[in-house]
């Protein structure tokens, strides 16, 4: 549902994007096309999805217009750009390298699939890419191909060895376990991401499937993860503060390598979350799980102000749960798939 911000009275003369939970947003994360070249099983239909229209997009001057306004209004100083397939949107390097130039300078970071990113490695870092999240379920091309529907498995495993050669660190690999599918790979996938100076993070899988499939018994939890690590490696608690990042991070055998478990279902961390997210369509989320959207699109096509606009940001975040509610009897999932909202 999209709709304006309330204006509570409530809300305090705060420049920044608090909520009325103490937390502070300070990570933007930016979804640049809802439009993704794989098909994953547990993300979206065999034959894709109803693409947003190329007119409800935000152009390129619109969204460096948010993001201005974001990190030199509102205390932004984390950008992370993401899709559907960030890579597929044009003129990427170009946003990065004008986000970049803003003050005070972000921190800038990408998720993406890695289709791609072999030949880009090199601009990407050199446009601003600070650091890299690659998403990656199996080391076997046969699994890649069936969790995927694309056979596309050396295409990522080259645009990680691009990355890494071209200086962007760390580079983290995001993993979803599937049950009866890739499940038995926890440990091979943490050799490998060790062996390679990578850092694996496992990912619960959580419910934003455009096919509303999602069953949490099916799920492979953050303590099943863990147990399987343990038969092969010593994991001790990694001793820096964690802050907002969702990972609950371990050293492997002693560090430096480490690995990181995303439970987001099972341990939620929404009590630390910093984040608040842009649609490519203009929408600002203030949580993944939002059933609710506000409009910034139409501010910027009405003529409004970047003081009109920093306003309407900051009571939409004013406004934010204290949780996601997964395990609320009364959850209901978004209606906009992970593809659509930006992970």
């Amino acid at each position: 549902m999209r709709g304006n911000a309330r204006r509570d009275p409530a809300r305090p003369a705060d420049p920044r994007l608090v909520d009325s939970f103490g937390r502070v947003a300070t990570d933007l994360r930016i979804s640049l096309t809802d439009r993704c070249n794989l098909r994953c099983t547990y993300c979206m239909p065999a034959e894709g999805l109803d693409w947003m229209p190329r007119d409800e997009q935000l152009t390129d001057d619109e969204l460096m217009r948010l993001i201005t306004i974001a990190v030199r209004d509102l205390g932004v100083h984390e950008l992370r750009f993401t899709g559907g397939e960030p890579l597929l949107r044009r003129g990427l390097e170009n946003l990065i390298a004008a986000s970049a130039a803003l003050e005070p300078r972000p921190d800038i970071s990408l998720t993406t699939n890695g289709i791609g990113l072999a030949r880009r490695a090199e601009a990407l870092a050199a446009a601003g890419v600070n650091r890299l999240n690659v998403s990656m379920d199996t080391l076997r091309p046969d699994r890649f191909a069936t969790i995927t529907r694309r056979d596309r498995l050396s295409d990522v495993l080259d645009g990680l060895a691009a990355a890494r050669a071209a200086g962007l660190d760390p580079i983290k690999i995001n993993t979803v376990l599937l049950r009866g599918v890739n499940d038995d790979e926890a440990v091979p996938l943490l050799r490998f991401a060790v062996d390679h100076g990578y850092e694996l993070r496992f990912i619960e899988q959580m419910p934003l499937d455009a096919q509303h499939g999602w069953e949490r018994s099916e799920m492979i939890t953050a303590g099943e993860v863990m147990e399987r690590l343990r038969e092969s490696f010593t994991l001790t608690p990694d001793p820096r503060e964690r802050g907002g990042a969702p990972a609950e991070r371990w050293l492997v055998d002693g560090g430096p390598a480490a690995v990181g478990v995303i439970a987001s279902v099972t341990m939620p961390f929404c009590g630390a979350c910093d984040r608040t997210r842009l649609t490519a369509d203009g929408q600002i989320r203030s949580c993944l799980f939002a059933r609710t959207e506000t409009d910034l699109r139409a501010l910027l096509r009405g003529g409004a102000s970047d003081d009109e606009i920093a306003d309407t940001w900051r009571y939409a975040m004013w406004g934010k749960l204290a949780g996601h509610g997964i395990d609320d009897p009364g959850f209901l999932q978004p209606d906009r798939p992970m593809s659509a909202i930006g992970g």
